[in-house]
């Protein structure tokens, strides 16, 4: 979505050709603000500044046009009397290019456009469509002498025009801007909508925790209506408990100081000491910590144990970086955090940019600074603690999942086609597991685009795929070696036909588009693997569809299962069979669960909506109880 940058206006007419020198005012208009910037005369050349706004190929004019009208003012751009002064002035000798040249360069001063990059607002230059990065593009065409096209490109580079559209480039970096309003559903309960609207109220731009929010308070709609206490309830669940928010400064291989922001957020500890995630990702923000530690807070209290939720995280992005760089960043990231932390309070778990590596640097401080070793942040490590399975148990557990909704419509996994986003820890685990049942896998995907294999995957080509993703190549790659396999680029595994899918990625990452084709593709059964992956308008189009969701927060209780017999019983080293039989039998409790909520509530067994709202249900019933015992507290 293209937003208005620019405006031109200019003073008023001058006598003589002196009105051609005079200096133009450029109206920038960002965010809601207004910068009124002046160029001077000589400092801009007409010819540089013209290209469509979006996606429309310019226009070549060739040397011999500029060399003609280089000198030209552009006519359809002053205002009236000054044209009427221009059009005074004798003659240039014409060409009947001069028209076409007049046309094609009217919108000079259209010299930026505002797009979004990877989920940042960006400020593009309009001449090289770039931003923070040099001219690419000589804006007199492919014709003319080296030298001219050079002049050129170092006349554009040196412009006020295309400097200034990188100063505000890098100004508005760091702000992350929605691309459309907050997407609001309407609420048959009052009651419950006076919730949402405080929610938006208080943190307007929060957006994925607005997002949260409103499915919650969606399932929770008949709840409210019998007992409108529960508003009061719900509002003192919303607001975190607690939220640090600290810097992290640390020093790369080269020396050089960095700065990233670092967050944890204790959702509630109602039930018991927290458990959540810790996020390294480049647009981590307060907004997905709170709705992360919220998403948390839920799966926690649906789980067997009774426990808090809580989340945080950076906005450092570990890709790229070394290991002593990583190790500095986790340094200096505990530094802060370990005050807030500990087995009795809040310990952190691996998430999307976290692994064995982080946690390590991670845990390795916490126990320099704290003094004692009680507590593990991570169980992959036997020399440490805990079970062998740790990073297996949320992958396993959405497949322990999905073999529970199918047992209960009398099917099961084998030879059904799944399609799975994602390629990090859950995305791998999730594939071994449906290979192991008899699944037929087809798709993994990463940021540039997915894979399919229509053969299916099987372990030994899982293992190729483990060996690629350490490595850190392309998952392009396994095409080159699997011919029947195709990577397409910028693209999303929803179009592929499947009977069972599993979105591991990120938060939203299948929009109203991808609902539909995955409708279309003959999708059955949703298994959401990642937190909130879809946006309001697909879930709309899924339950449309009639296609059975089974949330988050009730699927990806894995992870809080293990970590729970990692501490509880650090001394025993389970064998595979065992651990899996606790990690099923937990997954077991957790459907009926939700189920049982469900139906006391009055959803059909069969609706696609009946784990959604059962699992919500159910886990907030639960932390509502222990509240109203607790006092306002």
């Amino acid at each position: 979505m293209l937003l208005p940058v620019v405006g031109l206006g200019m003073n008023s007419a001058m006598d003589d050709m002196s009105l051609i020198q005079q200096r133009h005012h450029l109206v920038v208009r960002e965010l809601g603000s207004e910068i009124d910037l002046e160029i001077g005369p000589g400092d801009d050349d007409p010819s540089f500044s013209h290209t469509p706004l979006i996606n429309v190929p310019p226009q070549e004019s060739s040397a011999d046009d500029h060399d003609e009208n280089k000198n030209m003012p552009l006519i359809s751009q002053l205002p009236g009397d000054d044209q009427e002064l221009l059009k005074s002035l004798p003659a240039k000798r014409k060409k009947k290019v001069v028209k076409r040249w007049r046309e094609e360069w009217a919108d000079t001063y259209k010299w930026a456009y505002v797009d979004v990059k990877e989920g940042t607002t960006r400020i593009f230059c309009s001449i090289c469509r770039e931003y923070g990065r040099k001219h690419r593009r000589n804006p007199y065409g492919n014709e003319g002498s080296r030298n001219m096209q050079m002049s050129a490109l170092e006349e554009h580079n040196n412009s006020l025009l295309h400097k200034e559209a990188l100063r505000l480039q890098m100004a508005s970096k760091d702000k992350i801007v929605a691309e459309k309003p907050i997407y609001v559903k309407a609420l048959m309960s009052k009651s419950a909508g006076s919730i949402v609207e405080a929610a938006i109220k208080r943190d307007p731009n929060e957006l994925e925790f607005i997002q949260s929010v409103q499915e919650v308070i969606h399932a929770l709609e008949r709840v409210i209506s019998k007992n409108t206490g529960y508003v009061n309830t719900m509002e003192r669940l919303l607001e975190p408990e607690r939220t640090v928010i600290f810097r992290v400064p640390w020093v790369d291989d080269r020396g050089e100081m960095h700065v990233n922001r670092g967050y944890r957020v204790q959702f509630n500890q109602t039930l018991g000491p927290c458990r959540g995630g810790l996020r390294f990702h480049p647009l981590m923000n307060l907004s997905t910590a709170k709705f992360l530690g919220f998403q948390q807070t839920l799966r926690t209290a649906l789980s067997p144990y009774r426990l808090g939720g809580a989340s945080g995280g950076s906005d450092f992005d570990p890709k790229g970086k070394s290991d002593n760089e990583i190790m500095h960043f986790c340094q200096s990231y505990m530094d802060e955090l370990y005050r807030y932390i500990s087995p009795d309070k809040d310990l952190p778990s691996e998430e999307m940019g976290v692994g064995t590596r982080e946690m390590g640097f991670l845990y390795g401080q916490y126990r320099r600074l704290a003094g004692h070793s009680q507590g593990s942040f991570t169980g992959p490590r036997l020399n440490w603690s805990g079970s062998s399975l740790r990073t297996e148990a949320t992958g396993y557990g959405l497949v322990f999942f999905a073999q529970l909704i199918l047992a209960d419509m009398n099917k099961e996994l084998k030879g059904l086609r799944c399609a799975v986003s994602g390629s990090g820890k859950i995305a791998m685990h999730v594939l071994e597991k449906l290979i192991a049942y008899g699944a037929l896998p087809i798709t993994v995907s990463d940021s540039k685009g997915y894979l399919v294999d229509e053969d299916g995957f099987d372990f030994m080509k899982l293992s190729f795929l483990r060996d690629i993703k350490a490595q850190h190549r392309t998952l392009r790659d396994y095409s080159k070696t699997y011919a029947r396999a195709k990577y397409y680029d910028e693209a999303k595994p929803w179009n592929e036909r499947c009977d069972v899918a599993f979105p591991c990625a990120s938060q939203n990452e299948i929009d109203h588009s991808d609902a539909i084709n995955l409708v279309n593709s003959g999708c059955r059964i949703l298994v959401e693997g990642s937190n909130m992956p879809c946006t309001p308008e697909a879930m709309d189009v899924l339950k449309g569809a009639n296609v059975l969701i089974a949330p988050s927060i009730a699927a990806g209780t894995g992870g809080v299962v293990a970590g729970e017999l990692e501490l509880k019983e650090y001394n025993l080293n389970w064998a595979p069979e065992d651990f899996e039989t606790k990690l099923q039998e937990a997954m077991k409790q957790t459907y009926q669960r939700a189920l049982k909520a469900a139906v006391e509530f009055g959803y059909q067994k069969e609706s696609p909506e009946a784990l959604i709202h059962g699992a919500v249900i159910s886990a907030f019933l639960t932390i509502a109880s222990s509240m109203s015992e607790q006092g306002c507290v």
